[in-house]
């Protein structure tokens, strides 16, 4: 049975909630008593998760990278449930079929498409978040999706120098507005992964030199990949209000990434 943690009667929006981390993420909420608001840019992906996640969960396709969407989406959240309470920020992804990849390789237009993505959308969804807390006053609630490789670079198979600038932003982003809004008990945390089984890691998954790397890069459990439900639990308790004393931190969940040299890599 899952942990059970603090977040029934919560109203939650969840960006990128439509599939792998965030959908995950979702499904946990609903069935631990949350209501949930999902966007994401598929209408197919998100009657999918709609239909999975039934009477407590509303939606709406649209675009993270968009500075109107995640207004949207509180909206309506708060229409249809009456406040919001917290903030999942999870859309992202890669920009390598863009042009990411090493700053000697990278190109203009993947610059520009991974900070949009994995940055500008982070902006954009807090800002709704922050301004929609202040108005009703009481405070709230804000997670966003990092990553390790924000801090503990990967040479050799993760070379993707604008996602990592992307999640290295995110900390100082995060702790930035932790710092001003606290006072207004708006709380602002981080969760970092490691690899995680999402459709962003196929091309990982799908090497086996990165794997001989990451089972020793992620030593826990038998070196092997993350899977959501092992997300899950740690951003539920930053969700929830278990969590209510923390803010500006971040909380990675690594396998063992951040503290292994990932030896035996070919």
């Amino acid at each position: 049975m899952a942990v059970q943690y603090d977040v029934e009667g919560l109203v939650v929006v969840v960006a990128g909630g439509t599939s792998g981390l965030g959908l995950s993420a979702a499904r946990q909420l609903v069935r631990q008593g949350a209501k949930v608001a999902v966007f994401g840019r598929s209408s197919e992906t998100l009657k999918k998760a709609l239909d999975e996640l039934g009477p407590s969960a509303i939606g709406l396709a649209a675009d993270a990278t968009q500075p109107e969407s995640a207004a949207q989406v509180i909206e309506a959240a708060v229409q249809t449930f009456g406040r919001l309470d917290a903030l999942y920020h999870v859309a992202g992804g890669s920009g390598r079929s863009k042009g990411d990849g090493p700053l000697h390789e990278m190109t203009d237009e993947g610059w520009r498409h991974t900070v949009d993505l994995n940055l500008t959308s982070v902006v954009y969804s807090n800002r709704a978040a922050v301004r929609q807390f202040l108005k009703q006053g009481g405070g709230g609630t804000i997670l966003n999706m990092g990553s390790v490789l924000g801090w503990s670079p990967s040479p050799q198979y993760f070379a993707s120098h604008a996602y990592a600038a992307t999640k290295a932003a995110i900390i100082g982003f995060s702790k930035a507005t932790a710092s001003y809004y606290a006072g207004d008990n708006i709380r602002v945390n981080v969760i970092a992964p490691a690899l995680v089984e999402t459709p962003m890691s196929q091309r990982a998954m799908g090497n086996e030199a990165i794997m001989t790397f990451v089972a020793a890069k992620q030593p826990l459990d038998g070196g092997r990949v993350g899977v959501p439900g092992d997300v899950d639990g740690a951003a539920l308790f930053l969700l929830s209000r278990q969590a209510g004393f923390i803010t500006g931190q971040v909380l990675a969940v690594d396998g063992g990434w951040t503290v292994s040299e990932g030896r035996g890599t070919a």
